[in-house]
């Protein structure tokens, strides 16, 4: 009960200075703007526990639904101590986000933001977030992904499944599979007691992300910033070891080289950000910190519901069955994917966009005016945060027939889903997007060809802080193999 009126005290009093920020300076200038419709709610709180209280059950939807019903598709709300306009139409979603950096600029809450580290690229902007933008995805476009990463995703996928019996936690094992992975992406290491040791350190900095950020109002912020401290650090060590190592002529393929590389292999001095100097070890960290963010969490929750969802409809996993048991029986027992393997998986690319759509792991995202914007006639004033609801419009009865129900076959039939963005847009969509499918492509391969499952218990979906499973989805895998032989028995 004391934790949570502090953490009312904390939202009032963040409202509060946030509402004396932002307000119109003048009478003149509140007659001249009309911004979005809406209902603030409590004084201070606006519709925050409204908020939380839908996501917290297993269909949030109301929330939205309601007002948009009410006041559109574009309707002002107060949330986490800000006025905030959601918007739910994907015309002008594209707007916002195709906007970046002219009209509106990325904004994330105070806690996602002190985690990352001020250098990661979620928070850069301008030239910088440009040029590391680009950086990122030329190591993770198709080329580096058919001549370099598919052989280690492969790899590393079976060497995990090879320890699967019994019951097991199906997003537990994912989470390992897909930090695995990037670690080797980011820094070529492969799976050992330091990575394992690691990843359980950083789970509790992604626990952090949505609290109140202040180590006296939350407890579990307080860890989170423990835990990144212990990561950074840990980070730091390895980056000051592959310094050595290029200082040797020593060089390896992977995200830290590319980093050294990108300002000519600098030492670790100077002001960095893209100056002549190189990237300093801080810089490099927080940088590295917000790729694990993107590889590991929001990869592996798709994992883990795409398993969910085709379990509960059978038809759909028997045709992903007979479409990779195709696949394998063209190859040797042993022999690992190769890229003409992943392009003839159509329907598994099916499983995913509609595992993507309805799960919606990253419901939107936030940006912030950085001036009067009009729109929908409309205008959406200077300063104000702007959610962009993915959700709303991937689950929306306009956007796609029976929206609400996981229908992979939908996806055949779709040759320019305009309205599908669960990767972001703009110059901030997800630089690994192609890198994610392959690892679920790869993944789902391996789980289908070797395993058959069930679930042990009764799981569902729970929506806050994130789209995950309340149990960790438990299920009892049995090897195919030795299912046949009892047949043939």
């Amino acid at each position: 009960m004391d934790y949570f009126f502090l953490s009312l005290l904390f939202t009032v009093s963040l409202s509060t200075i946030t509402f004396l920020l932002f307000r119109p300076t003048s009478t003149a200038s509140r007659r001249k703007l009309r911004p979005p419709p809406g209902n603030i709610g409590l004084p201070f709180i606006g519709e925050t526990l409204q908020l939380i209280s839908a996501y917290k059950t297993e269909n949030p939807e109301p929330f939205i639904d309601s007002r948009v019903a009410r006041y559109g598709t574009l309707f002002t709300t107060h949330v986490f101590g800000e006025r905030t306009v959601f918007s739910t139409d994907p015309d002008t979603n594209r707007f916002i986000l195709q906007n970046e950096g002219r009209l509106f600029e990325s904004s994330y809450p105070g806690s996602i933001s002190n985690l990352v580290g001020r250098h990661s690229l979620l928070l850069m902007r301008g030239c910088l977030h440009r040029k590391m933008h680009s950086l990122t995805m030329s190591f993770a476009n198709s080329t580096i992904i058919k001549d370099h990463l598919l052989v280690d995703i492969d790899r590393l996928v079976r060497l995990n499944l090879d320890s699967w019996t019994g019951r097991i936690l199906l997003m537990e094992e994912a989470k390992k599979i897909t930090f695995e992975l990037t670690m080797k992406q980011l820094l070529s290491i492969d799976p050992c007691e330091w990575t394992e040791k690691l990843r359980k350190i950083y789970m509790r900095v992604i626990e952090g992300f949505f609290c109140i950020p202040s180590p006296i109002f939350s407890i579990t912020y307080r860890r989170a910033i423990k835990a990144r401290k212990r990561v950074a650090e840990e980070l730091s060590l390895v980056v000051r070891g592959r310094r050595k190592e290029m200082e040797k002529g020593l060089k390896k393929n992977d995200m830290l080289a590319a980093l050294f590389d990108s300002n000519g292999g600098n030492g670790g001095g100077g002001g960095g950000g893209g100056g002549g100097d190189g990237f300093t070890d801080d810089e490099i960290v927080d940088f590295l910190v917000s790729l694990l963010v993107a590889g590991y969490d929001t990869t592996s929750t798709t994992m883990t519901l795409a398993v969910k969802f085709i379990t509960d409809t059978p038809l759909a996993l028997a045709q992903l069955k007979d479409e990779h048991d195709e696949i394998r029986a063209r190859k040797a027992a042993s022999a690992p994917l190769e890229w003409e393997d992943y392009k003839s998986m159509p329907f598994t690319q099916c499983v995913i966009n509609e595992t993507l759509r309805v799960s919606n792991i990253i419901s939107g995202v936030f940006r912030r005016a950085m001036k009067d914007v009009d729109i929908k006639g409309y205008t959406i004033p200077r300063g104000s945060k702007v959610f962009t609801s993915l959700r709303a419009v991937h689950l929306s009865q306009e956007n796609f027939k029976d929206a609400r129900v996981f229908d992979p076959w939908r996806w055949e039939k779709m040759s320019d889903p305009t309205n599908f963005m669960p990767f972001g847009g703009g110059p901030r969509r997800c630089p690994g997007y192609e890198l994610a499918r392959v690892s679920l492509s790869v993944f789902l391969h391996h789980l289908v060809t070797r395993f058959s499952w069930k679930p042990a218990e009764e799981d569902k979906l729970v929506f806050f802080p994130t789209t995950r499973t309340q149990k960790r989805y438990p299920i009892i895998v049995q090897n195919r193999s030795s299912i046949a032989k009892k047949c043939i028995e």
